[in-house]
């Protein structure tokens, strides 16, 4: 009987592990989150001397030697370059080339790889006494071989803003000084280069947010100084007037008292505004602690929400914000909700107190959701594991938030934040209350001020910048970053390989008119169950100072899962987005996702 009972112990031990790593819904406790496998950094000095001078740019990491430690997978990093040529303030990536545009700024006049040959002549800097200036300030990023190919980019790039055309082409507006009023173009393709037009705007643009409309149009809102908002002209046009927005002036932070030669400290917190279309076709703009649902047609504010607690939440104050994901149903195509979610952020005064010397108070460490389609919205407020400041949110495939890069105390700024937030964060938006939130495996590089995170076809989300300097610098407590990462959700379990479906590009549809249906093909190792499957696309976002403009998930109305129409393939039948106010006209990532674990994405347009 003894060895009866132990003979069925093994088999219940067996059957629980066999099941321990599903991806979804894996609703584990946090009593874990200390363990994890398949971390392939080695753990060396974290901070200090980084210069990447001796690196060749464009090269591909070394792997280290993975190791691996008992316990639940919680994702894994990689190092795939060292020395991507331009520390990366600004990245989105693009579709057709797959592959990422990096820039920083002109106004350091260096960076670590010069013009190519074929980008000659020498930018000429007009703000130094017309001196040439050799170096690249924009590349393209190769995200599987980390090649690079430089750009030629005139005006000031630094703090702008961006977003992908119809024709998945990218425009971006604003910048510093020179670049302040400027519209800039760069088609997908492997020979193209930046097109400028330096008086697009009618008002200054450095630290604004673009957003796409339905029509595949931009509106460009905010800027530092500037309280306004204006429609992106058509390209070699530039727009006479902008319009005068009353929320970024009552919203802008300024704190009284002593301040050695003046007597107000300007704290901002309205700057690059969080800004998402809604299915209705308005707008939503949240600076500060305020938020609004904005008709740009008639110019008119149609309503205003509650005021979130706890703090400031847009630049300097920097949190991480998404929206979550978009669910369209064919029955009731117009009844589609939105859900914003805000997370983590500054005090009020933290930006002074960085700018000051002072002690940096810590991050906030709350998060925000509210349902901006609801009659009645209120803010449903929820406690990360820790504190974060400028951290990134990336919609996952699966539907999940990857909270990720910042720091724990301070706010946005140079020097004004420390003890980096290595930690990313899983937040699952349909987990039980208490258990949404996830802490996964640490990296051992600090992402500060000026990092980015950009979802990859694979899966993976690649992890770039951190340069808390005013240059390029290396000696010093936070040095300028010039590696690459990627990091592997906990999706890309390699126990889950077996279980990953694949998208047949060849024998699938790749373009589809607003509510219409179309095919797939997906090849899969198990049988596809219709309740466990779903399509999703996403929108490659502009991503900057810790904002991802221009990202939505929208998960479809799947009508057909037909199993075995040829060995291991199943035909699957789902429906485009209903209109542009839900999916702006352009390119999307589709992802066919089975039992938690995603596929690799194929490029998808909706038109």
């Amino acid at each position: 009987m003894a060895e009866i009972s132990k003979v069925l112990c093994i088999l219940v031990l067996f059957f629980v592990s066999g099941f321990a790593d599903i991806a979804e819904p894996d609703y584990k406790s946090e009593d874990d989150s200390n363990e994890f496998s398949g971390h392939s950094l080695k753990v060396v000095k974290r901070f200090g001397n980084n210069n990447p001078a001796a690196v060749q740019p464009g090269q591909p990491a070394k792997p280290a030697a993975p190791k691996r430690k008992r316990g639940p997978f919680l994702g894994k990093w990689e190092l795939h370059s060292n020395n991507s040529g331009v520390s990366t303030m600004h990245a989105i990536l693009l579709p057709k080339v797959n592959q990422i545009v990096m820039f920083d700024a002109t106004i350091w006049r260096v960076s670590q790889i010069q013009l190519s040959p074929d980008k000659m002549p020498c930018r000429i800097d007009r703000l130094h006494n017309n001196q040439p200036d050799c170096w690249a300030h924009s590349v393209l990023y190769d995200v599987d071989t980390a090649k690079l190919k430089t750009l030629k980019v005139n005006t000031d790039t630094w703090c702008s803003s961006g977003g992908l055309t119809v024709d998945g082409n990218l425009v971006s507006t604003g910048g510093y000084q020179g670049g302040a009023n400027t519209a800039r173009y760069l088609s997908a393709c492997d020979n193209c280069d930046w097109k400028e037009y330096p008086t697009a705007l009618a008002d200054r643009r450095w630290y604004a947010t673009q957003v796409t409309l339905a029509d595949g149009g931009f509106l460009v809102v905010g800027g530092r100084d500037v309280f306004s908002w204006e429609y992106i002209p058509p390209e070699g046009q530039s727009n006479k007037a902008a319009n005068y927005f009353p929320l970024l002036k009552e919203t802008c932070d300024y704190l009284q008292g002593n301040f050695g030669p003046v007597n107000s400290f300007r704290l901002e917190n309205n700057l690059y505004p969080f800004v998402y279309l809604v299915p209705d076709g308005n707008v939503y703009i949240f600076a500060n602690n305020r938020s609004i649902l904005f008709d740009p047609k008639t110019d008119k504010v149609l309503r205003e929400y509650p005021v979130i607690p706890g703090g400031p939440r847009s630049y300097p104050a920097s949190a991480a914000s998404a929206l979550l994901p978009l669910k369209p149903n064919r029955a009731n195509p117009n009844a589609v909700d939105a859900e914003v979610l805000i997370c983590g952020g500054a005090t009020y005064d933290s930006y002074m107190l960085g700018e000051t010397k002072k002690p940096l108070p810590p991050a906030l460490q709350d998060c925000g959701r509210m349902v901006i389609t609801s009659p009645n919205p209120v803010w449903k407020m929820e406690m990360m594991p820790t504190r974060r400041v400028m951290g990134d949110a990336v919609n996952l495939p699966t539907g999940d938030v990857l909270i990720i890069n910042g720091a724990k105390t301070g706010s946005a700024g140079w020097h004004d934040a420390d003890d980096p937030n290595l930690n990313p964060v899983l937040y699952r938006p349909d987990a039980p209350d208490g258990r949404k939130f996830r802490e996964l495996a640490p990296t051992n590089i600090a992402r500060m001020y000026h990092s980015v995170a950009v979802l990859l076809q694979d899966g993976r989300v690649l992890i770039a910048g951190s340069n808390d300097n005013d240059g390029y610098l290396y000696n010093v407590k936070f040095p300028t970053e010039l590696r690459v990462e990627k990091f592997s959700p906990t999706y890309l379990n390699p126990r889950f390989n077996k279980r990953k479906p694949q998208i047949l590009a060849d024998q699938s549809e790749s373009v589809a008119g607003f509510g219409k249906t179309f095919q797939l093909k997906v090849k899969s190792n198990e049988t596809i169950d219709e309740k466990d499957f779903k399509v999703t696309l996403y929108s490659p976002p502009f991503v900057t100072h810790s904002i991802s403009m221009n990202q939505r998930l929208i998960v479809l109305d799947v009508t057909e899962v037909k199993n075995n129409v040829s060995p291991g393939v199943a035909n699957i039948v789902a429906v485009a987005p209903p209109s542009g106010a839900v999916a702006p006209p352009g390119y999307y990532l589709l992802t066919a996702v089975h039992r938690g674990v995603p596929s690799h994405s194929v490029w998808f347009q909706v038109k």
